[in-house]
């Protein structure tokens, strides 16, 4: 009966210790508030492009990694392409934008 208890809370402690290990940040993921900003920021981003008559914010991606936007979709003019672009790096904690926006004639 004791192994039997010692075998299970082995195997327990095994257990816990994997998945805790699972849950730990660990290099080049982000902490939690790095992701709250990132998600801030293509929020932001996408809101202020939603607003504007020149771009069509269902044709662009945004997505944001440590302050890094990155734009994506077809627009149709490279006047819209632009001013994504001016739009993504005019919102607060921005560090740098990648155009990858393809514009469609």
């Amino acid at each position: 009966m004791k192994k039997a208890i010692h075998i299970i809370a082995t195997a327990t402690f095994a257990a816990v210790t994997l998945f805790s290990a699972g849950c730990a940040v660990v290099r080049q993921q982000e902490t939690v508030g790095a992701f709250v900003d990132d998600t801030t920021i293509t929020t932001q981003i996408k809101a202020r492009m939603a607003k504007d008559p020149m771009v069509a914010a269902i044709s662009i991606g945004v997505e944001t990694l440590k302050g890094e936007v990155q734009l994506s979709g077809f627009a149709k003019s490279s006047a819209e392409r632009t001013q994504a672009e001016v739009i993504a790096r005019d919102v607060n904690g921005v560090k740098r934008v990648r155009n990858d926006i393809v514009v469609r004639n």
